[in-house]
């Protein structure tokens, strides 16, 4: 009798979490959804274009905004409420969209749909992987994040330097980098998981910083592998 429990008890925990990945995902490719749109409309309007990239300063202070949202995001989402943790997820991704708007008139159509299509092809085998290994990835997270910060600094060195060389090294790191990521961040935000609150306020922010996160490497991801399969027009 008590293994029969132990099993109704290990398969309810199973079938919670899964349950809260799939809201994960579901807020992750709304935000990705929210992006696409706005960028491609943004393309598509001259009028748009001209605003956003019309003046140099208006790319800088979106850009700006959006680490501003990342990081208050993360910080204070306890003490949000759902609908707010909510909004600020989506306006992210909007201005995130506004920024991404550039790369319908610097790449061909093609190229970003190819593009796209292997990240999340890449992004789902790896989020599946991190999502059923009994593997601990905890300290793989470790060497990433540190490999993270390293291209973070490369890159703006880079920015002076303009080294082709540079660029490619940063290019095809960030392609392993944020490969990596994703079945890392799969499996932390899988535990990070409360069980027993499904359905209440906490819950839903709880999905809403694991689609932040998941949806912060698949951008980054997709950004890498544009640079190297991106056809400039």
């Amino acid at each position: 009798m008590t293994d029969i429990s132990r099993t109704m008890s290990t398969d309810a925990v199973a079938g919670e979490q899964q349950r809260f990945m799939v809201r994960v995902y579901n807020w992750m490719t709304a935000g990705l959804a929210v992006t696409g749109v706005l960028a491609f409309y943004v393309s598509n309007s001259e009028t748009m274009m001209n605003i956003v990239h019309g003046n140099p300063v208006v790319p800088i202070v979106l850009i700006v905004a959006q680490l501003g949202l990342v990081v208050y995001l993360s910080g204070w989402i306890q003490k949000m409420s759902a609908s707010q943790a909510t909004g600020i997820f989506m306006l992210y991704a909007g201005l995130t969209g506004l920024t991404f708007s550039f790369i319908f008139i610097a790449y061909t159509t093609s190229s970003i749909t190819s593009a796209f299509l292997v990240t999340a092809g890449t992004f789902a085998a790896m989020s599946f992987y991190g999502y059923t290994t009994k593997k601990d990835l905890t300290s793989m997270g470790s060497f990433l994040f540190m490999g993270l910060i390293g291209i973070i600094i490369a890159s703006l060195v880079n920015m002076f330097l303009q080294n082709e060389m540079m660029h490619w090294i940063i290019t095809y790191a960030g392609v392993l980098i944020f490969v990596g990521l994703t079945a890392y961040d799969t499996q932390k935000i899988k535990n990070m998981n409360i069980l027993g609150n499904e359905g209440t306020d906490e819950d839903t922010k709880e999905a809403i910083i694991g689609a932040l996160t998941l949806y912060l490497d698949f951008i980054n991801l997709f950004l890498m592998l544009l640079r190297i399969m991106g056809d400039r027009r």
